[in-house]
């Protein structure tokens, strides 16, 4: 049985004095690092010089490159993504890391497969929310909160369980529900999820757009009704809340 955390199973003390360090303040990163400030955390942000670096300045954070994020952080976000994650890990965070910092992920990819190998003295978590950051963020204002995927792969501080909990709660996970996994099963439960759950709709959609327009239907009204007026994302909602045939 799954294990899921909730708010009274988390502690924000946890965090206490420590600085979060978010990299990338895109889709995640801009979302959680907004939850975890208005949660009462000490939030920075590391980022290349461009549009996300001067949008998290003008939400006034701190705004750094990523090696002096990751330098004054003692907890790690790396929120960008998967494909660039080993090089910039390798030549901007990892000379920064010291013993008993953690290193966080959204996504168990680069550990899972190896292509990030942190060092044995500090924590690796993985807090992985189920929704894309506009909502995460919408949900932890009305105060609700994205469920989340969590996992302690490495624990060097002997606390990582702790400090990813506080983590959880601070962007609103623990809200809805936070389901404590491993980095493989999120990576692979992510991947199929995308590569054919996902596939598979958008083929089904659209052999019915076919078959319909061949048998006189017109294209417009076809397009309507199969997913143009929301009422199918609709329809998912009311799955994901009450049940597949609730």
């Amino acid at each position: 049985m799954v294990k899921v955390y909730r708010d009274e199973d988390a502690d924000l003390s946890a965090l206490e004095e420590k600085t979060i360090a978010v990299i990338g303040y895109g889709n995640q990163g801009r979302a959680q690092a907004l939850n975890m400030r208005d949660s009462g955390l000490e939030v920075i942000i590391g980022n290349i010089r461009d549009e996300s670096y001067q949008r998290a300045v003008e939400d006034g954070f701190p705004t750094y490159s990523i090696p002096e994020a990751a330098e004054k952080g003692s907890i790690v976000l790396l929120l960008l993504p998967d494909e660039v994650q080993p090089k910039v890990y390798e030549r901007d965070i990892k000379p920064h890391l010291d013993e008993g910092d953690a290193l966080v992920f959204a996504h168990g990819y680069n550990i899972h497969y190896g292509f990030i190998q942190p060092p044995e003295n500090i924590d690796i978590l993985l807090l992985a929310p189920r929704m894309i950051g506009r909502y995460v963020r919408e949900l932890y204002v009305e105060g609700y909160g994205a469920p989340a995927f969590i996992a302690v792969h490495q624990d060097a501080s002997g606390k990582a369980l702790e400090r990813l909990l506080a983590l959880a709660k601070a962007i609103g996970a623990t809200r809805a529900g936070a389901l404590e996994v491993s980095f493989a099963i999120e990576t692979e439960l992510d991947h199929f999820s995308e590569h054919y759950v996902a596939p598979l709709i958008a083929r089904a959609l659209l052999l019915s757009f076919e078959v319909l327009t061949e048998m006189g239907y017109p294209p417009e009204a076809v397009l309507l009704e199969l997913y143009m007026s929301g009422e199918l994302s609709e329809v998912a909602k009311a799955m994901a809340l009450d049940g597949l045939y609730g």
